[in-house]
């Protein structure tokens, strides 16, 4: 199996898509700072994951998943998650002022 995953940077509150053959062991990678393009964003999260039979079908769907027509089904496959983060950013900003 080979997996294209969607991880959420706690930093700077962007999203970072890969793919990988053993996805436990690639997130764990992220986790521990192996992975230099997320290695400064933690905490990362994992919110988003596919399985595909080939390689190429996940680098495939990690590409769409990058696009902007991609961008949007993510939005819209994670609207829950997503409204979460902002009513937490108002609760933040509500207690602070």
């Amino acid at each position: 199996m080979h997996y294209t995953y969607v991880l959420f940077s706690g930093k700077d509150r962007r999203f970072y898509t890969g793919y990988s053959e053993n996805l436990r062991e690639r997130f764990r990678k992220h986790e521990l700072g192996f992975v230099r393009p997320t290695a400064h964003r933690q905490p990362l999260k994992l919110v988003y994951y596919e399985a595909c039979l080939s390689q190429e079908d996940a680098r495939r769907r990690e590409r769409f998943l990058k696009s902007g027509k991609g961008k949007r089904f993510l939005r819209n496959r994670l609207i829950t998650f997503l409204s979460s983060l902002c009513v937490d950013t108002l609760e933040r900003h509500d207690a602070t002022d």
